[in-house]
C-alpha cells in the first residue's frame, strides 16, 4: 500500500504529460489562452534554455565587472529589479548608473553553487551561493550571499530580470577544547 501511495504523484505526472502531449499535437492555432502553451519543455528545449541562461549570466558578470554601459543595457531587462543584500533596491537605470560610474565596483564573483531550473516557457530561475568582493562608494564589502535570480527570454534574448540576495551568517567558531 505504501509503495502505491508513493507512486501516485508519479502516475499523476505521467497522466498530465500524456494529456499535454495530446493537446500540443491537436491541430489549430495557438493563442495566449491555449493550454498547449503550458506544456512542459522537451528535454532538449530545457537544456538549450539552461545553457543560454548560463551563458547570459557569464556575460552579465563580465559586463558588471567592466561597468560597460552598453553591455549592461543589453543583458538587463528593462523591468530589472535588483534587491541587494543590504535592502537597497535598484532599477535597471539606477544599477547601470552605479556600475558605469564606478560608484559600485565588483572585483570578483566566486560561485560556490549556481543552479539553473526552467520555471516555464521563457523563464529560468537561478539559485545558489556566491562570494562577492566589491567596493560601494569607497567602502569595501566582502559578502557571502545566497541568491535567487530570474532570467527571462525577451525577443529571443535571455535578459536578467531580477535578483534577490541575503547574507549568510559568519561561520560559528568551533568550541574551545580544554
Amino acid at each position: 500500500m505504501k509503495t502505491l501511495l508513493r507512486l501516485l504523484p508519479l502516475l499523476a505526472l505521467v497522466s498530465t504529460q500524456l494529456r499535454a502531449a495530446e493537446i500540443a499535437a491537436a491541430p489549430g492555432p495557438r493563442g495566449p489562452g491555449d493550454p498547449a502553451r503550458f506544456v512542459l519543455l522537451a528535454p532538449t528545449e530545457s537544456e538549450k534554455a539552461l545553457a543560454a541562461a548560463r551563458a547570459a549570466d557569464d556575460e552579465r558578470l563580465a559586463a558588471t565587472r567592466a561597468g560597460d554601459r552598453a553591455r549592461l543595457d543589453a543583458i538587463f531587462s528593462d523591468d530589472l529589479r535588483y534587491a541587494h543584500s543590504s535592502g537597497h533596491v535598484d532599477t535597471k537605470a539606477s544599477y547601470i548608473e552605479s556600475l558605469a560610474t564606478h560608484s559600485t565596483v565588483y572585483e570578483s564573483f566566486d560561485y560556490q553553487e549556481r543552479n539553473f531550473k526552467v520555471a516555464g516557457p521563457g523563464v529560468v530561475i537561478m539559485t545558489g551561493r556566491v562570494l562577492i568582493k566589491a567596493t560601494n562608494k569607497g567602502q569595501r564589502a566582502d559578502n557571502d550571499l545566497n541568491f535567487l535570480a530570474v532570467w527571462r527570454e525577451e525577443n529571443g534574448r535571455w535578459r536578467f530580470l531580477a535578483w534577490q540576495s541575503c547574507k549568510n551568517p559568519p561561520p560559528t567558531p568551533a568550541p574551545a577544547t580544554k
